[in-house]
């Protein structure tokens, strides 16, 4: 049995009907060409159901002890797993849109995990037009974070498109063997495990004194209005519409565009891709609160995500820590916004300079118990650590397929929850940058109108940057261009 971490356990503790707390993704599929759709997508179920051991945590379900899940919680194997439970066969009613499959997608995602059995779920979803079917999938947080995710994708899929997989995706067998590829030709003399194992005892010994007494005094400088451009959950963060009372209905929307275009307005202010995603943000974010409800004159923050996870790490539940980031939405101007996003940025990151992950793990969880009272007391919507979530999981950087069927795009779906209605998740896939929107349906009902705003945002940044006009009114779509599909292997 392997126990849950606090960070794991805190997800389940926070978890109510209101807030389902699993993470999930939709993956676009094209069919190969000749093959049956029915007969096909039983296939896939057939060999994702067939496993004689899955990896953690698909075959593991929660055991709590006689404190509840106050006391130790542990994974556990579930002696009476029925994969014909998790693994679910849908079909879309016609005419197939991405509106139709959104429309489920968002029901789904708003419904809670059996608790007593292993805490996923899998729908292969048919009925797309031009011959595409969709996976929808979600594991709750306290199992997996998304750069872990990732990581399970990926094991199933092939660059090689006349691939077919022998075993199930999610078996132990299919998911050592992808371990042992990216270990391949990477063995150093002492592994990073054991490098890693010095280096964190040297740092315990020596500096973590230091760096706590370090993060404290930068903590209480910015509460005292001395912390420059820092900013910290709580600190001067309005209220909004995106920041009440959540129910358990949700809405999700999804679109692509291209990497290299948004790449390209983080380099022409002298930023990276991230400062570029958050601006894009803050633009769609601003014209939704202009026209839809109130724009407050203090910024709005973002809760952005950071992976503390080890390099090749990737058996690990949570390795997350999080910034709060100055989306500086009360600028007019998108050349000034984006350069204060990217100075409230370089700030947050170097609030944790020098410090281990164990050291950020403490720090972010010292930040986040103001919000643990708040809760349930039920004044986080008057006093939320930030007024949204905006994650980038690093993807897949080539087209991929699973069984012969391509992967046209993959859209994120994270958490909502009280004082924060709204989530947006993002995952680079081949040359595209997929972005999954998730909000709560009462707090935002034309959340959908975020998707335009982006657009829009993105630009207006185009234009300041000086950029190819051309590229800039060019409208993106969530799909890609087609590529010569195989044929079903017989």
């Amino acid at each position: 049995m392997k126990k849950l971490s606090f960070v794991d356990k805190g997800f389940l503790m926070a978890e109510t009907r209101e807030m389902p707390m699993h993470v999930g993704g939709v993956s676009l599929y094209t069919l190969p060409d000749g093959v049956d759709e029915h007969e096909f997508m039983h296939s896939l179920a057939r060999n994702v159901r067939e496993a004689d051991a899955l990896l953690p945590p698909f075959g593991d379900r929660l055991k709590l002890g006689r404190l509840g899940i106050a006391g130790n919680a542990y994974w556990e194997p579930d002696p009476a797993l029925d994969m014909d439970y998790h693994v679910r066969h849908s079909a879309l009613p016609k005419p197939g849109r991405y509106r139709e499959l959104f429309t489920l997608v968002s029901r789904l995602h708003g419904t809670l995990l059996e608790r007593t059995r292993p805490l996923w779920e899998m729908h292969l979803i048919e009925g797309l037009k031009n011959r595409q079917f969709a996976v929808y999938t979600k594991t709750h947080h306290a199992a997996v974070d998304g750069a872990r995710s990732i990581h399970i994708s990926r094991s199933m899929l092939s660059a090689d498109p006349y691939n077919v997989l022998s075993e199930s995706p999610l078996s132990l067998q299919s998911w050592q063997r992808y371990k042992d590829a990216l270990r391949l030709g990477k063995q150093a003399a002492h592994t990073d495990e054991e490098l890693r194992n010095a280096a964190d005892m040297l740092k315990s010994t020596f500096d973590s004194g230091t760096n706590l007494f370090r993060a404290l005094k930068g903590f209480t400088q910015a509460w005292s209005g001395r912390g420059g451009e820092l900013s910290l959950p709580h600190l001067q963060v309005p209220t909004s519409a995106l920041n009440t009372e959540v129910d358990g209905a949700r809405r999700f929307v999804a679109q692509s565009w291209p990497f290299a275009r948004i790449r390209a307005v983080g380099s022409a202010f002298d930023g990276t891709f991230n400062d570029a995603v958050l601006a894009i943000c803050a633009g769609a974010l601003r014209k939704y609160l202009e026209t839809h409800a109130e724009l407050p004159e203090e910024s709005l923050k973002a809760m952005v995500p950071v992976s503390i996870r080890q390099a090749g790490e990737v058996d690990s539940g949570n390795a997350v820590a999080s910034i709060s980031a100055d989306l500086a939405t009360d600028i007019v101007d998108p050349a000034k916004r984006i350069q204060a996003i990217m100075a409230s940025v370089r700030a947050g990151r170097a609030f944790y300079t020098d410090m281990s992950p164990e050291e950020i793990e403490l720090v972010s969880m010292v930040m986040q118990t103001p919000s643990l009272l708040l809760v349930p007391m039920g004044l986080i919507s008057r006093m939320p650590a930030y007024n949204v979530a905006i994650s980038n999981v690093p993807g897949i950087s080539e087209t991929m397929y699973w069984n012969g069927a391509r992967m046209d795009g993959s859209y994120p779906l994270s958490i909502v929850i009280d004082g924060m209605a709204m989530n947006i998740t993002l995952v680079t896939y081949d040359q595209n940058v997929d972005f999954g929107i998730i909000a709560c349906r009462r707090s935002m009902p034309h959340v959908q109108r975020i998707i335009d705003y982006m657009e829009d945002a993105l630009v207006e940044l185009e234009e300041a940057a000086g950029l190819s006009s051309k590229a800039a009114k060019r409208k993106s779509k969530p799909k890609r261009k087609r590529k010569p599909r195989p044929k079903a292997k017989k």
